[in-house]
């Protein structure tokens, strides 16, 4: 063979690869149709028994000489990047992802612009158990000049025997607490039919951990003009804990902060694992503020401080921890929240924190 026959050959070659990568596009434009008809159908994106009747066809007509593990290990490939890319037009897709708007969503509560500038804090009892508890702890924030206050009313607790709060009444003595000292009311709602008698109460939702994929109270939540607060659930993935925004978002409410609150894992010395990583990556993905829940991811007022610090430094626009006046008689998370005395330290050492690195104005 000569070397003109070489080069012809090479030649050859050259149009066969881009040919090949041609129809290798050509497939995963076609693939993305499929991903869009998927989608509207609320179709699983990932159908094994379609990749086995590709692969199987696959085999049928390949006459060599490639042998057919090659062909298939080539084309599982080739499925797996068609999948990829229905998983990003996905994403793309979401109106809380970040390449569907660019600029930060900014949710304004009672002067706290959350997202902008500083972090906000939301600090109150982990349940409301008095309004005398409560409006000694509505004054101490107010003193440190605080524009929020967080308090649970309706308690879902993982024993049917534990306290589950006040309900309706509960809400109303922290409604009245939070007004005599200029504060905003944060708080959980765990049903629909909780939602419209709380919204005279509540200037927050606070969705919780537990139900986080209660989608008929996301939708409800999606539905009301009051910024949402979402916490991540027990096991959840960030995908997930995304697509549980999206819930609120396309009903219409883009008042939206999310809340990395600890996931469970095989780790006992925290209540939760933190997984502070979660932070920059919602930042990435999401517009939307994201809040760290220090008290909950951690169980141990004694990581309290460094947490709340690593999750500032990280980027959070937010923390949340739990302050009580008398933490020992507290009717539930007796152990991990904060007195006054314990407060006043954790809030003072914070702010230090913050100037030192620039962080405050």
């Amino acid at each position: 063979m000569g070397l003109n026959d070489l080069e012809s050959l090479r030649g050859k070659v050259d149009e066969l690869n881009l040919e090949i990568l041609r129809l290798i596009n050509e497939r995963a434009e076609v693939v993305q149709e499929i991903g869009k008809v998927k989608e509207k159908q609320g179709v699983n994106r990932y159908d094994p028994l379609r990749e086995r009747h590709m692969l199987n066809l696959l085999k049928d007509n390949n006459n060599g000489p490639v042998p057919q593990s090659t062909v298939d290990h080539i084309f599982k490939e080739i499925f797996k990047t068609a999948l990829e890319l229905q998983e990003d037009d996905h994403r793309k897709a979401l109106l809380v992802s970040r390449k569907k708007k660019q600029e930060d969503t900014i949710v304004e509560v009672n002067g706290a612009r959350i997202g902008k500038d500083v972090p906000t804090f939301i600090f109150g009892p982990c349940a409301v158990e008095s309004y005398e508890q409560v409006s000694t702890v509505a004054a101490a924030l107010a003193a440190k000049g605080q524009k929020l206050i967080r308090g649970g009313a309706y308690k879902p607790r993982t024993s049917p025997y534990d306290f589950q709060g006040l309900g309706l009444e509960g809400l109303k003595m922290l409604k009245r607490a939070a007004v005599e000292n200029g504060l905003a009311v944060v708080s959980e709602i765990v049903t629909p039919g909780h939602l419209e008698e709380a919204l005279d109460y509540v200037d927050v939702i606070q969705i919780g951990a537990r139900n986080m994929q209660n989608f008929e109270l996301l939708k409800a939540a999606g539905q009301v003009n009051k910024p949402v607060l979402l916490k991540r659930g027990l096991a959840a993935t960030i995908d997930e804990f995304i697509n549980a925004a999206e819930y609120i978002i396309s009903q219409g409410n883009d008042q939206i902060m999310l809340c990395e609150r600890g996931i469970r894992t095989y780790e006992k010395a925290t209540r939760n694992t933190l997984d502070i990583s979660a932070v920059p990556i919602l930042k990435q993905e999401t517009h939307l503020p994201v809040f760290v829940d220090v008290t909950h991811s951690t169980g141990r007022r004694d990581l309290l401080l460094p947490t709340a610090k690593a999750a500032i430094a990280v980027g959070a626009d937010g923390v949340m921890a739990e302050v009580h006046p008398d933490p020992a008689v507290a009717l539930s998370d007796s152990a991990q929240q904060m007195n006054l005395a314990q407060f006043d330290e954790f809030y003072s050492e914070l702010q230090k924190f913050m100037k030192t690195h620039a962080i405050l104005a």
